[in-house]
């Protein structure tokens, strides 16, 4: 096979790959794994369901590989946090507002809710032990210290700051609060869990 030909076929398989994951976050976010059927993720993503198959070797597979990417990536969200400019205040603001984003909403109930659930697969309990709670707060705490030493944030304990403040994010989001009367609080009612 020319390299042409496997560059086109390896961008096809991406192409796929990216489309049964989106159709996969979506539908488990939505019914648990337990509730989700392939045929569900295939109708999501308009596809035949024996065509998941041929991506992923089982259901299994499809939800730890989504568990696994989700992991990494809120990881490196937060490690990014870092990086933005601002203050910590403007940049937690960010971390905010991309956390309660209706793209980045399914990930955080599909994360709560395979922390929570008793029946998923075995091969996620050491994802989340490498990626535990404690160590994604650890993370956040150095820029709350910041914005303490600059009078933005409250003098509460930092780690029960970022704690607090990461129960409230996965809380508004597990609720799904933009399907009531009142919809999602803005970004700045969140941080002033923070503010001093």
């Amino acid at each position: 096979m020319s390299p042409l030909n496997r560059k086109k076929l390896d961008k096809i398989r991406d192409e796929r790959t990216n489309q049964i994951k989106k159709a996969a976050l979506k539908i488990f976010a939505r019914y648990g794994y337990l509730g989700t059927k392939t045929s569900l993720v295939a109708s999501e993503a308009g596809i035949s369901e024996g065509l998941i198959y041929k991506y992923f070797k089982s259901k299994d597979e499809l939800f730890t590989t989504l568990i696994q990417e989700l992991m990494e990536e809120a990881k490196s969200e937060l490690e990014g946090l870092y990086h933005l400019e601002g203050s910590p205040f403007d940049q937690i603001r960010t971390l905010t507002k991309n956390m309660i984003s209706e793209e980045n909403r399914d990930a955080f109930v599909l994360i709560q809710r395979a922390r929570k659930d008793e029946d998923v697969p075995e091969k996620i309990i050491p994802i989340f032990k490498q990626y535990s709670a404690y160590n994604l707060i650890d993370i956040l705490v150095p820029i709350i210290v910041k914005g303490q030493e600059l009078g933005e944030f409250s003098n509460e304990d930092p780690r029960k700051l970022a704690s607090w403040y990461f129960f409230i994010i996965n809380s508004i989001c597990i609720q799904e609060v933009e399907k009531e009367e009142y919809g999602l609080p803005s970004i700045d009612v969140l941080m002033r869990i923070l503010k001093k």
